[in-house]
């Protein structure tokens, strides 16, 4: 299935902006379930902020400076400590999150990141199997070509984007076990992928991705 956007390909804002908006669409049809809490605290912090600059022109121009002094002084104060922690949760909390969410398979978190003039996807994923008590939270690392899904003349092309994610995070695999292609993971025709912290590492070697990397108690890591 491709998008009907065409985009240009040389762009790779477009090539990133149409990935990010693509992975949360896949993870809902998987019937993961979004979770807004990092979102809404960014919200919060700046509408408050928005709102006290607002309040404050709003008191000044109805009653006058002489009326709105003596809240002038808090009220830059405390929109500037809303704005600085504003920024704070977006580059040092958030740090390019584009999904948090939870399935039946487990919970994950995705932050995704391209470098300078390089059309390569990579993403920080942090997931937890299901069951959780039982389970411990892992991180890979992973990348990918985004002309793998990217026809020539700007299309973006869903299935091998679906293969790539279901190949390469364990805990989205479990969900779409059809979508793991050959030459990377086990295949449709296999089994059904029984995934827990015993064996979580070994289903992620068997996954056979390129260029992606483990990371979990002594940061193993594979090419």
């Amino acid at each position: 299935m491709s998008a009907t956007q065409k985009i240009a390909v040389h762009s790779l804002s477009d090539l990133k902006n149409t990935t990010d908006d693509a992975l949360p669409n896949y993870l809902h049809s998987l019937k993961f379930k979004q979770i807004h809490t990092q979102t809404d605290v960014r919200l919060a912090l700046g509408y408050s902020a928005v709102i006290i600059a607002g309040a404050l022109f709003y008191f000044d121009w109805k009653f006058g400076w002489e009326a709105s002094k003596p809240y002038t002084a808090p009220a830059v104060v405390a929109y500037f400590l809303l704005n600085g922690a504003f920024s704070y949760w977006l580059w040092f909390v958030e740090r390019g999150v584009v999904y948090e969410g939870e399935g039946k398979t487990g919970k994950i978190r995705i932050s995704s990141s391209t470098k300078k003039h390089i059309p390569i996807y990579e993403c920080d994923v942090v997931f937890t199997p299901t069951p959780y008590t039982s389970n411990p939270e892992q991180k890979i690392h992973i990348r990918a070509p985004m002309t793998r899904w990217f026809t020539s003349d700007g299309y973006f092309t869903a299935k091998p984007f679906q293969q790539w994610l279901a190949s390469e995070v364990p805990v989205i695999g479990a969900a779409d076990p059809d979508n793991i292609v050959e030459d990377i993971g086990r295949g449709s025709g296999a089994q059904q992928l029984n995934l827990n912290s015993s064996n979580a590492i070994d289903v992620l070697n068997q996954l056979k991705a390129s260029g992606s990397s483990f990371v979990s108690g002594e940061g193993r890591r594979r090419k």
